[in-house]
């Protein structure tokens, strides 16, 4: 008989910033995976307010905590850093039905690119199904708590890039 092969799965995204809702997926994925890359893109459509580098550590403060998982950088397309992982296996979470459409499309062009992956949709918890990380952001933008959404080192780095702007704004300054 044969050895089961190692089950590994590859969860990207931007982590811009990683929230608790990220969190909860990878620690999801854990106990049902042997090993979980968390996968940070460099390029991304979205603006992101920290640099690759930034997005890096911060997941690696927060996730790369959780036994079986990993966190690690990619640059280019999915289907290459999977064949590097190798292995065919993509997780994307779904908050809402709304989620669901984007995800699908990327899902089956992933797909159409190479017709061994297969893209696993876990549901967030209920807890966490308003949450994002452009809400996060901002709210933090605006000088608002995100200590509820976020883990200690994601809130002091949202902290410390706004820091500027309200200080500006208590000080009577003009809004940016």
């Amino acid at each position: 008989m044969n050895p089961c092969p190692s089950r590994r799965i590859i969860y990207p995204g931007t982590f811009d910033p990683v929230t608790l809702g990220h969190e909860d997926l990878a620690r999801r994925a854990a106990a049902l995976f042997d090993e979980v890359v968390v996968a940070v893109a460099a390029e991304t459509p979205k603006q992101t307010i920290f640099p690759l580098a930034e997005r890096v550590a911060l997941a690696e403060a927060t996730l790369g905590q959780i036994a079986k998982v990993r966190v690690r950088a990619f640059d280019g397309l999915l289907v290459h850093l999977l064949a590097e992982e190798q292995t065919p296996i993509l997780l994307r979470g779904l908050r809402a039905i709304s989620d669901f459409e984007h995800e699908f499309q990327l899902a089956s062009i992933n797909r159409r690119m190479d017709a061994h992956i297969e893209t696993l949709f876990l549901m967030t918890s209920d807890a966490y199904t308003f949450l994002s990380s452009s809400l996060v952001r901002e709210i933090s933008r605006l000088g608002g708590d995100v200590s509820a959404f976020v883990q200690a080192p994601v809130a002091a780095a949202l902290q410390k890039r706004f820091a500027k702007r309200h200080r500006g704004l208590e000080a009577g300054g003009e809004r940016s």
